[in-house]
This record gives structure tokens, sequence and C-alpha cells, in this order.
């Protein structure tokens, strides 16, 4: 009945908070990242848009899938450990860490915003970052530091190679399981399937699935932009229905042509030309 259902997924969930303050502890980054969902009517207008509730059960599917992806790259790394290269096929998941030079422009941004951010050497650690996000949680530059800090961020993709995953802070980690079906997963799940019942991998099978994480990696960029160019579309058509009125906003950039300014409830995004702010004269300093 109900009430089993209830005490299995309440394990699970304190389970997943277990999982998620591991994590945590060894550094893996946590970005609130906001998802703009749109009520359109019966034309496909949007009449409403609003940002979706991340709630706790979304975390803790998340955590279990994390889990599954952690161990199924760390059984097949230990399984094919000190055999040839051929034999130690597979496809990981990983995420570099960024650059330096990109984290010192995050440094001097900070800096001018009035944050210190301490790092421990050339080699940053996710949990300097982890640190950061942390201390500016509720702030009203919290969104402002989150974009700037996924800016300076390396991208995650789809390798051979295995060189870890530094925002999820794991050494071992791929893409298995999704609740959206990508083809990494499916790639995954058959060199998984020669491991468990030994039969070797091709040398041209190695080389087209090393071709194939170069391009599912390019085409996960563009899912992405078309994802973000989609949900722009709709802001600016919803949008284009309230021109007139006056709205709340957080000011997400500047630039020398004006600020980039954000809608509050809907998080459309615009530009404010500078020759629009009438009231005085203004002056841009990068630094």
């Amino acid at each position: 009945g109900a009430g089993v259902h209830h005490t299995e997924l309440s394990l699970l969930a304190t389970l997943g908070l277990k999982l998620r303050a591991v994590r945590t502890k060894n550094g893996a980054l946590e970005f609130e990242t906001d998802e703009v969902r749109f009520e359109l009517d019966e034309t496909g207008r949007p009449i409403r848009a609003y940002v979706k509730d991340r709630l706790e059960t979304m975390k803790m599917i998340e955590d279990w899938m994390l889990l599954a992806n952690q161990e199924v790259a760390r059984f097949v790394s230990d399984k094919v450990k000190g055999k040839k290269p051929i034999d130690q096929t597979f496809i990981y998941r990983v995420h570099d860490s960024p650059k330096s030079d990109r984290i010192e422009e995050l440094r001097i941004f900070l800096k001018a915003i009035g944050h210190d951010f301490e790092t421990h050497s050339d080699q940053i650690h996710s949990k300097d970052i982890g640190k950061l996000l942390r201390n500016i949680k509720g702030t009203p530059e919290e969104a402002v530091i989150q974009m700037a800090t996924l800016r300076s961020m390396a991208k995650a993709v789809y390798s051979h190679k295995n060189i870890g995953h530094f925002s999820l802070a794991f050494t071992h980690y791929t893409h298995f399981t999704s609740p959206i079906r990508r083809y990494a997963d499916v790639m995954v799940h058959r060199i998984l399937e020669s491991h468990l019942d030994g039969s070797p991998i091709a040398q041209d099978e190695l080389q087209s699935y090393q071709r194939t994480a170069m391009y599912v990696s390019e085409r996960e960029v563009a899912a992405v932009e078309a994802e973000r160019d989609s949900t722009k579309y709709k802001q600016v058509e919803y949008m284009s229905t309230r021109i007139g009125e006056t709205f709340n906003g957080v000011i997400t950039g500047v630039t020398e042509n004006g600020l980039y300014v954000a809608e509050k409830e809907t998080r459309a995004e615009g530009m404010v030309h500078v020759s629009t702010l009438k009231d005085d004269y203004y002056h841009f300093v990068p630094k």
C-alpha cells in the first residue's frame, strides 16, 4: 500500500541526503541554475512564464543517478586495470579543472564587488569554489557570481581518457543512466556488456567509440544552445505583449554599451542602452 512506498521513498531520500553531504565534503559544486517554464494557450503563445521549482524528490533522483554513474565507471576502471590499452576501452564523462587565467579573471571580478577569493596554489580545487558559492548564498549578488563562476569553468565532455570530473569531485564518472536517453549511455551500456561477458573490443570499434565521444560532445553543446534559444524566444514572445509595463529586475552584466537586466519573474533578459540612461552621464570602467 501507500505506506510501503512512503517508507521506501523516505529511506531513499535520507540516504540521498547522506550521499549529497559526502559529495559536498569532497568538493562537489552545486550550481542552482533556474529553469524557466511557460504556460501556453491553445495557439502555443505563452500566457505565463515562471521558474520551475526544484523539488527534494528531483534532487534525490539526481543523487542516485550520480551514484549509479560513478559506480559503473569505477567498476569498469577496476576491471580493466593493468590490461593492455585496447582492453581498457570505456567512455567517461570528464570535466577538466578551470584554466588559471580564467580563475585570475574571476578573482579580479570578485575583488571588484567586494569578495576575496582564496586559492591555495596554482592548482585550483573545487573545494575553493564550493566555499565561495556557500559564502555568497542569499546575497543580492549571488546570481551574478554564480554566472561568472560558471563562465570560468571548462566544459564537461565525453572521452575515452579518464581525467576525473572537476565539478562533481569524482575520480571516476560516466553517463550510464539518465531520465533523458543519451547516445553516450547506449555506448556505455555496450562497452560495459563487453567487459562483463569478456567479449573483446576490436580496434576499429574502439576508434568508432572515440570518434563518437567527440561527436556527442559537440551535439550536446548544440542541444544546450537550442534549448537556451527556445527559452529566449518564448520570453520575447511573452514580453512583447507587456510593452509599457514596469518590472523589477536584476543587473546581470555591464558593458560599454549599457546594462544587461533580467526581469525577476520570467528571467527575460535585455539590454538597457547607455543612451537611455538620461538622469546622468555614465562612464564604463571594465575593472
